[in-house]
């Protein structure tokens, strides 16, 4: 996701777009259909990480935007932007490549514990003071960080679990596991010389990425096989 630090005019669409997703989706087209047929592949994969995780209420949409971005909330709600089906041209495995990552850092709350560190430093509450234009006060703080936790930027930690734990709920669902080194291929190569998507503007080096997840869809590629053989 993008950084929140001298970001407030962005960070202020997206938290409107939040509440706003659902009459901003594209309902009813291709492209919405085939996000959620990959949905419920993978989401019943969540309980070999989190055994509630299946009987979250799951949402799954497709917001309208350009933007090459995607986000899953703690309880279900994922969103996907037009611009990772249309400009990367997306496979499905591709696809369940970016879904089961944004869907890891639902199942560990890494929003959630990135939201708590900088609320306790201090900077969480600053940026969204200053973004939304509300007092210190605790109960304003803990109404908001619902709705805040997902824009916050992720430690590189983070990034590397959800790629790791990503491509084997991929795998399970009997996506490709490979594709995960492909879709960050495609993103790095349409960034350009400019900044990066915003899916890869906190992760980690593309260099990093390439070779951990080489590794990791490597190693759960059996459990991809197996998939495939029980269809």
């Amino acid at each position: 996701m993008k950084r929140m630090t001298g970001r407030v005019g962005t960070t202020a669409v997206a938290v409107v777009m939040l509440t706003a997703c659902t009459t901003t989706t594209e309902k009813g087209t291709v492209g919405v259909e085939r996000v959620r047929a990959i949905a419920r592949r993978i989401i019943p994969q969540t309980g070999v990480f989190r055994k509630d995780a299946p009987g979250w209420k799951w949402e799954v949409n497709v917001l309208t935007s350009p933007e090459i971005n995607a986000w899953c909330m703690p309880g279900g709600k994922i969103a996907f932007y037009t611009g990772i089906l249309e400009k990367l041209e997306s496979t499905d495995d591709e696809i369940a490549a970016v879904m089961g990552h944004e869907i890891s850092h639902a199942l560990r709350e890494h929003g959630r514990e990135r939201a708590s560190q900088q609320l306790a430093t201090g900077v969480g509450a600053s940026a969204v003071g200053a973004v939304l234009g509300i007092g210190q006060s605790g109960a304003d703080l803990a109404g908001l960080v619902g709705q805040v936790t997902f824009l916050l930027p992720y430690s590189r930690i983070h990034e590397t679990e959800a790629d790791r734990m990503g491509v084997e709920l991929a795998a399970r669902a009997g996506y490709d596991p490979r594709a995960a080194i492909t879709l960050w291929q495609k993103m790095a190569k349409i960034s350009g010389g400019g900044g990066p998507p915003a899916l890869l503007s906190t992760h980690p080096s593309n260099e990093e990425r390439m070779k951990d997840l080489g590794v990791f869809s490597q190693r759960v590629l059996p459990l991809y096989e197996q998939a495939r053989a029980k269809k």
